[in-house]
C-alpha cells in the first residue's frame, strides 16, 4: 500500500491520524509520517486535512533544523542564577538554623543555597523558556511565584516541626522535594494545554537528558576547580573562601539554566523536540544494557534476601539504599522505552518487553519488603518525617510498577509501549501531588508549641530539643517512669504497661528529680491507673 493510500484511509478520523503522529513521535520514526503526509498532499492538493499537516510538519521542521540557543537570554539568566548562588553560599550570613536550641547547643545546620537552589533554577529556566517562546508570560508568573512561596513555606514553617532531629530530617527532605516541586512547575509549563501521554513522557525524557547533561557539566566543573585550587595550592597561595565560593556555588548555578538551553527548543512542544540525536541514541542502549544487568543483579539479590531478612527491618542505611535504587530503577525502565524500543526486529521488540516485565515484577519485591520495613520500624518505635514520606514514595512508585504491568497486558506489536508510557504519565501526576503534600504537611503534622516549651526546665527543653517522641524520664532516686507529653509528665503505672506500649529501656533519660517534680501531670497510662506518685 502506498503512502497515499495510507492516510487517505487514516484520514477518515483526523483524531487516529493524530494518534498515529503521536505513537511515530514516541517511536522515533516521524519521518516515515513526513513522507506518508507529502505524499499525500502532493496526490491531493485541495485536501484540507493533508494540507494542514504539511505545513504543520513543515513549520515545525523549520524550527527544529533552524533553533539556535538564544545565547543572549542564556548568558544573563545563568549569570543572575549564578551570583544569588554565591550570595546565599555565605555560610555565615545564610546558614538556616535550628530553632528552639536551648544556650550553649550549635543551631547550624544548612546553607540557605541549598533549600532555594532549586526554586530560583526553575525561575531563571521559566523566564528563559518564556521569553524565547513569547507565549504564556502569565502562566511563566504563576508557576515562578509558586516556586519562590513553597521556599519561603519551608522557610518560615521548619521551626513548627519542633524537635531538633525532626526539624532537620524536615529540611533534610525539602533538599529533596523543593527541586522535585521546581522540577514539576516547569513541567506544568511546557505541557500546558497538551496533557496527552506523549507530552508527558516526552517532557519525562527531555528531564533525563537535561539532568544527565548537567551532572557531566556539573563532574567538568568540579575537576576543573580541584585542579585550580591544587595549582594555588602548590604555590603555597591559599584561595580566599569568596573565591571558592565563586567557582563552586556560583558555577553551580550557571549549569542549569545551561543545560535547559542545550537540551530543550523552547519553541516547541515535548513531543516534537528532536530525539534521534547520537548520543541520544548510544545513550538509549547504554541503557538496555544497564537493563540486562540490573536484572541480574536483581535476581541475584533476591536470592541472597533470605539469609539476611532482617538487615532493613534493623539497618536504616539499607533501607535507604533500598528507595534509592527503585527511584534509579523506575528511570530506568523510562529510559529504554522510548526511542525506537522495537529495535531492527519484532523479536528485540519481544526481548525487551520480557526484560522490562521481568525488571518491573522483581523491583515490585523488593518495593513491597522495603514498605514492609518501614512500616515495621514505625510501629516499634514512632512515625517520623522521613518514614512518613519514604512510606509515600514506596507506595507511590509501586502503583507505578503495578501501572506497567496492568497498562500493557493483552497489548501486541508496539502498543505495548502505549500501556507503559501511560503508566509514567500517570506516575507523574502521583509524584507531584505526594511532593506537594509532603512539603505542605509534615510541619503541622510533628509541630509542637515552642511557647510552652520555653516555660519548661532548661533539661526538659534539652531533652525536647533533641529528642524525638516518644520521650521517656525518670530520676536516679525513684522507680517511677514517666511519658514526656505536651509539656505533663503522664506516669507509666507498670512494667507491663511499659512492654506493651513498644518502649524500651535504652530510651529512657534521666533528669534531677526537682524537675521532673515541676512538670504538671498528665493522664496516667493507662488512663484509669489512679492518683500518679511523684518522684
Amino acid at each position: 500500500m502506498s503512502y497515499h493510500d495510507t492516510v487517505k484511509t487514516l484520514a477518515e478520523d483526523a483524531e487516529q491520524l493524530e494518534q498515529v503522529y503521536q505513537a511515530a513521535a514516541k517511536a522515533g520514526k516521524t519521518a516515515v509520517f513526513h513522507q506518508a503526509i507529502n505524499a499525500s498532499h502532493e496526490a491531493e492538493p485541495d485536501n484540507l486535512l493533508y494540507a494542514a499537516w504539511f505545513y504543520r510538519l513543515q513549520y515545525a521542521a523549520s524550527q527544529a533544523k533552524h533553533f539556535a540557543i538564544a545565547w543572549g537570554w542564556v548568558i544573563p539568566l545563568a549569570l543572575l542564577n549564578g551570583l544569588l548562588f554565591w550570595w546565599l553560599s555565605d555560610d555565615k550570613r545564610y546558614m538556616i538554623e535550628i530553632v528552639g536550641a536551648p544556650q550553649g547547643i550549635n543551631r547550624d545546620f544548612l546553607p540557605a543555597v541549598i533549600l532555594f537552589a532549586a526554586p530560583l533554577s526553575a525561575v531563571c529556566v521559566l523566564i528563559y523558556l518564556t521569553a524565547v517562546s513569547r507565549k504564556n508570560w502569565q502562566l511563566s508568573a504563576l508557576i515562578s511565584l509558586i516556586m519562590i512561596a513553597a521556599g519561603a513555606y519551608v522557610f518560615w514553617t521548619y521551626p513548627q516541626a519542633g524537635t531538633r532531629p525532626f526539624q532537620e530530617q524536615y529540611l533534610n527532605l525539602m533538599a529533596i522535594h523543593l527541586p522535585l516541586l521546581a522540577w514539576a512547575g516547569v513541567g506544568v509549563y511546557l505541557i500546558f494545554g497538551r496533557w496527552d501521554t506523549t507530552n508527558r513522557v516526552s517532557f519525562l525524557i527531555k528531564s533525563i537528558e537535561v539532568f544527565g547533561l548537567g551532572g557531566v557539566m556539573f563532574a567538568i566543573l568540579g575537576l576543573f576547580t580541584g585542579i585550580t585550587f591544587s595549582l594555588f595550592a602548590a604555590l603555597d597561595v591559599e584561595v580566599p573562601v569568596i573565591v571558592q565560593r565563586l567557582f563552586l556555588a556560583g558555577g553551580g548555578g550557571l549549569l542549569p539554566v545551561v543545560a535547559v538551553a542545550i537540551i530543550y527548543n523552547p519553541t516547541l512542544p515535548p513531543a516534537s523536540q528532536k530525539f534521534d540525536n547520537i548520543l541520544y541514541r548510544l545513550a538509549a542502549y547504554l541503557l538496555r544494557v544497564l537493563l540486562l544487568l540490573s536484572l541480574v543483579v536483581l535476581i541475584v539479590y533476591l536470592g541472597f534476601i533470605p539469609f539476611n531478612f532482617q538487615a532493613p527491618f534493623a539497618n536504616r542505611d539499607v533501607l535507604i539504599t533500598y528507595n534509592v535504587m527503585l527511584f534509579a530503577i523506575i528511570a530506568l525502565l523510562l529510559g529504554v522505552t522510548f526511542v525506537d524500543p522495537d529495535g531492527k526486529t519484532p523479536a528485540a521488540g519481544r526481548w525487551l518487553r520480557i526484560g522490562i516485565n521481568a525488571i518491573a515484577v522483581l523491583t515490585l519485591i523488593i518495593s513491597l519488603y522495603a514498605l514492609s520495613a518501614i512500616v515495621y520500624r514505625t510501629i516499634q518505635d514512632r512515625l517520623t518525617p522521613n518514614r512518613l514520606a519514604f512510606t509515600g514514595w514506596n507506595v507511590v512508585n509501586i502503583i507505578v510498577l503495578l501501572l506497567i504491568l496492568l497498562l500493557q497486558m493483552r497489548r501486541e506489536g508496539g502498543d505495548w509501549l502505549n500501556g507503559i508510557h501511560r503508566a509514567f504519565s500517570v506516575g507523574t501526576i502521583i509524584y507531584s501531588v505526594w511532593t506537594v503534600l509532603v512539603i505542605l504537611a509534615i510541619p503541622w503534622l510533628f509541630g509542637i508549641d515552642q511557647g510552652e516549651i520555653e516555660k519548661l526546665p532548661t533539661s526538659v527543653q534539652e531533652l525536647i530539643f533533641q529528642v524525638p517522641n516518644p520521650i521517656l524520664v525518670k530520676c536516679t532516686t525513684s522507680p517511677h517512669i514517666y511519658l514526656l507529653d505536651q509539656g505533663e509528665k503522664r506516669w507509666i503505672e507498670d512494667i507491663e504497661t511499659f512492654n506493651d506500649r513498644g518502649y524500651v529501656w535504652r530510651d529512657i533519660h534521666f533528669i534531677s528529680c526537682g524537675d521532673l517534680r515541676s512538670l504538671p501531670d498528665g493522664t496516667p497510662i493507662p488512663a484509669d491507673a489512679g492518683p500518679p506518685p511523684q518522684p
